[in-house]
């Protein structure tokens, strides 16, 4: 015997992050001398340092695709307005800079 559904699950609302905005622009390196000298010219360190302190392994910058995701992620973490497609954009015209925003927003958010 089965019974009737008599109250429905509700959706949950913003799950407690604020929206903000980026602490830096894709274009302000030289805000962070040492993050803009590592990203201009050891990138895949930066690379593998954003990952570190995004709490994720620091090979996953070796693997196609990740950098976005992880762009998304910190995104969404600290409720930044934006979308995947935006995050690709951003990566795939101005890599590096966009590198160094991501690690100078996790810099900042510690």
């Amino acid at each position: 015997m089965s019974y009737p559904v008599t109250v429905q699950p509700q959706a949950i609302q913003g799950y407690g992050v604020r929206s903000s905005q980026w602490s830096s622009d894709v274009m302000d390196c030289c805000e962070d001398m040492g993050i803009c000298l590592c990203g201009t010219f050891v990138p895949c360190i930066l690379g593998c340092r954003v990952a570190s302190d995004f709490g994720e392994c620091c090979c996953l910058p070796f693997l196609f695709g990740t950098t976005v995701a992880m762009r998304t992620g910190i995104r969404e973490r600290y409720g930044i307005p934006g979308s995947i497609c935006d995050d690709w954009v951003c990566l795939a015209f101005c890599g590096q800079c966009t590198l160094c925003q991501m690690a100078r927003e996790l810099k900042a958010r510690r």
